[in-house]
């Protein structure tokens, strides 16, 4: 990954055009493999850096992603596969999250080795009312299939908390579910987190979002799970009315609604959308490449002010 940021890669080169085109105070994205020097996300910040937009702040930790279990995990008979690591992944740091800010960062929480069993009311699955795949895995079994962290931005006018994650996706098991059960604890986390059920909720105001890979409506999942995130009287939902965040390619469901920035009641919204290249610009022919991606997420974005 490092190699093709510095090599100004078709993709790097398009959402690059994106980013520089919208230029948020504070970009979280996902996706981006994890380095211990996080070189990755500052080749890439820098590639930002060219286009005119420039954070002076980065931040990501460890996901779950391809940390080894020794375990089978999801019941398939097989060992040290990806999907026997903590979260799917071929190596430690695959696909992992990364925060830009041209704002500071204070001292974050991160909740990403929280066990699943340890989640409040957590909905663990089961076969013959038997844990599934086994007890032994479900002893060992992280909630967060990449991360879920708390990180404060010190804006100069007031402190902002983000409540930021990924979530895996509701799909590739089997009946029992274990995938979509572990995306709706995921996003449940953080009913219970603002309930106080984890630890002291911060201070107001705060934004949740992040990358819930669950339609309200549509597609395979617990979509009561997103649902009550979205009705919660704590958050807004500034784009409840708009379209899809991301297209799945054939066969895969199409277009759907995964991807969102839920603000505090108490933060004033000014403008919300989400946006993707029109034909007629640059990024456009880029992220269109059939070679680049099999899914186009859609970048989310919102306006605040206090």
């Amino acid at each position: 990954m490092l190699r093709d940021i510095t090599r100004d890669d078709p993709q790097v080169v398009a959402i690059t055009q994106v980013v520089t085109h919208l230029r948020p105070d504070v970009l979280f994205l996902q996706g981006v493999d994890y380095d211990a020097d996080l070189l990755g996300a500052k080749a890439l910040r820098d590639q930002f850096g060219k286009g005119g937009l420039y954070y002076p702040h980065v931040f990501a930790l460890p996901p779950n992603t391809g940390i080894p279990t020794g375990l089978d995990m999801n019941g398939d008979g097989r060992l040290h596969t990806p999907a026997d690591a903590q979260g799917y992944g071929k190596f430690r740091g695959a696909s992992g999250m990364v925060v830009l800010s041209r704002w500071p960062f204070g001292d974050a929480r991160d909740f990403s080795t929280l066990l699943w069993r340890e989640l409040p009311e957590a909905t663990l699955p089961e076969v013959n009312g038997q844990p599934f795949p086994s007890e032994e895995a479900q002893d060992i079994q992280r909630l967060s299939s990449k991360g879920h962290w708390v990180l404060p931005v010190q804006h100069p006018v007031k402190l902002v908390t983000l409540f930021l994650f990924a979530a895996g996706p509701p799909v590739f098991d089997g009946p029992e579910d274990q995938n979509g059960l572990r995306n709706a604890d995921e996003i449940r986390l953080w009913t219970h987190l603002m309930n106080g059920k984890l630890g002291p909720m911060p201070e107001p105001p705060f934004v949740l979002m992040g990358g819930a890979n669950l339609d309200p409506e549509k597609g395979e999942g617990q979509h009561a799970a997103i649902q009550a995130l979205l009705n919660d009287p704590r958050l807004q939902d500034p784009l409840a009315q708009a379209g899809p965040t991301v297209d799945w390619r054939e066969p895969t469901p199409g277009d759907l609604r995964v991807d969102y920035v839920l603000p505090g009641i108490d933060l004033k919204v000014t403008d919300a959308g989400e946006f993707w290249p029109k034909p007629d610009e640059p990024a456009y022919e880029l992220l269109a490449k059939k070679d680049i991606k099999a899914s186009r997420h859609h970048m989310v974005w919102v306006d605040i002010d206090f």
